[in-house]
């Protein structure tokens, strides 16, 4: 189960997570992938990376509504760098480098390399 395999790793991944092909964690501990998340064929990912929802959607009588997607969609070929936090249905394109520590909360196209240093200058990304 997910719990076992937690313990041992320190990998929390919810069994709902859709994973393709020739996914590496390097580094794994911290690693978080919730419930509605996508993850391309040959992404890679470091320690302490979260795929986690910016918010969970309510009902009208303000019960929370699991099972909507609110997980990042990553598409083939990406490299998440250690500490970075992606949150919400946002979708990492095609070939892109996501760096150490960024927080992420929008979309970034494919080819794109996100870092620190990207984002402090409000620049959407550099290309490879």
């Amino acid at each position: 189960s997910s719990e076992i395999a937690h313990s041992a790793t320190g990998i929390d991944i919810h069994p709902g997570a859709q994973i393709g092909p020739s996914f590496f964690i390097d580094h794994g501990t911290g690693v978080v992938i919730g419930e509605t998340a996508i993850i391309g064929e040959r992404v890679r990912i470091y320690q302490a990376v979260t795929l986690g929802a910016k918010r969970f959607p309510a009902d009208e009588d303000g019960q929370l509504q699991k099972g909507h997607p609110r997980h990042p969609i990553v598409e083939n070929d990406v490299v998440i760098y250690a500490g970075a936090t992606i949150l919400g249905r946002i979708t990492i394109g095609q070939g892109s480098t996501i760096g150490g520590n960024v927080w992420l909360t929008r979309s970034v196209p494919a080819g794109c390399n996100l870092t620190q240093a990207n984002l402090l200058q409000q620049d959407d990304c550099s290309k490879k």
